[in-house]
């Protein structure tokens, strides 16, 4: 396991870089965090379009933020990557994964040979035919994967794994061995929302909404014509609420709700349909993360929506952050870094 990981975080306008040592440990240290602006189409929704762009980009990073590791591991999680429930009869890990390319071209949206595929266990039961092994699978298109590996590449990084945005948030936000709890993570970044329902800290369930905050500001731009600097101002300053909007912005607040809805109805469909395939594990509470989750009123009305409790997620509970750490610029980004730190996780023990 390397001393010091960086996880990368590329998105569709920020990549977030955190580095933490003392991996081994209860709570590993937190010694290097910094986040810097990505041009236009660089990428879009987590997948890299202009690899020279995002190395030169990973570069800036690197020397701004003072990042010492080069070893990194690299989230995904755009559209293009699919969870599934998959049971297996029981055999080694490496069988299985050995075996996916030959069980699961059903399942999948492209050819095998332009996927790649892990399966992740969550548990095991006896069936007719002996034991067998409920877990994921995941499968991603390789392009898109390899494209983000390569971008890393070219600015001198050496990508150790590259993971799932899910599992790296419950991997940050949830502990295995905490209390026997079954807890949904809603993650709404810019562009895409992580949905993973985890007992125990094991992930049991993953959905990936190809919406997010964004949405809200690209209606406003649309329908208002304002420029996108003032439409993302309308959105802070009313939020769900809409309170202080006079009456001229009365038909910005009605936009705001309107996006916000198709998100939260999408949001409760995906928790019922755990509930309704998951009976015995009902969802005793919502944690929440990503920028998208600040729009003032969002998290009372997905409460309201869902009727479960909705807190908001502490990103550093499970950290030690040093003293080298901007404190100050570490809190700004408080909703969005759950990603990075857990992507250094990737392999702990």
């Amino acid at each position: 396991m390397a001393k010091s990981v960086v996880g990368i975080d590329i998105g569709a306008r920020v990549i977030r870089a955190a580095e933490v040592v003392e991996r081994a440990k209860q709570r590993p240290v937190l010694v290097r965090y910094h986040e810097i602006a990505l041009p236009p189409e660089a990428a879009v929704r987590g997948e890299v379009l202009e690899i020279d762009t995002v190395a030169s980009a990973l570069k800036q990073l690197w020397s701004a933020g003072g990042f010492k590791s080069k070893q990194v591991v690299l989230g995904v999680g755009s559209q293009r990557v699919l969870a599934r429930d998959l049971t297996v009869p029981k055999m080694p890990i490496v069988q299985i994964r050995e075996s996916l390319p030959f069980q699961v071209q059903d399942m999948l949206p492209v050819p095998v040979a332009d996927a790649l595929l892990d399966f992740y266990p969550v548990s095991e039961e006896v069936g007719e035919g002996g034991v067998m092994i409920n877990g994921l699978l995941i499968a991603a298109v390789k392009d898109s994967v390899m494209a983000n590996v390569r971008a890393a590449q070219a600015a001198g990084l050496n990508p150790l794994e590259v993971d799932l945005i899910p599992f790296a948030l419950s991997r940050a936000l949830l502990a295995r061995g905490d209390a026997p709890e079954t807890v949904a993570m809603v993650h709404v970044g810019a562009v895409t929302t992580s949905i993973v329902v985890a007992k125990s800290g094991i992930p049991q369930f993953v959905r990936i909404v190809p919406s997010g905050g964004d949405d809200v500001t690209k209606t406003l731009v649309s329908r208002l014509k304002l420029e996108v600097s003032n439409a993302n101002q309308v959105k802070l300053a009313f939020g769900l609420t809409g309170e202080n909007a006079s009456l001229e912005w009365r038909p910005a607040v009605e936009i705001i709700r309107e996006v916000a809805s198709e998100l939260l109805n999408t949001v409760r469909n995906t928790i019922n349909f755990f509930a309704h395939t998951r009976p015995r594990d009902p969802i005793s509470r919502i944690v929440v993360s990503g920028g998208g989750t600040q729009l003032a009123g969002l998290q009372t009305a997905l409460s309201e929506i869902t009727r479960l409790p909705v807190s908001e997620s502490d990103p550093f509970e499970r950290f030690t952050v040093d003293k080298t750490v901007d404190r100050e610029a570490l809190e700004a980004s408080r909703a969005s870094v759950a990603t990075v730190l857990g992507l250094t996780l990737m392999g702990k023990k």
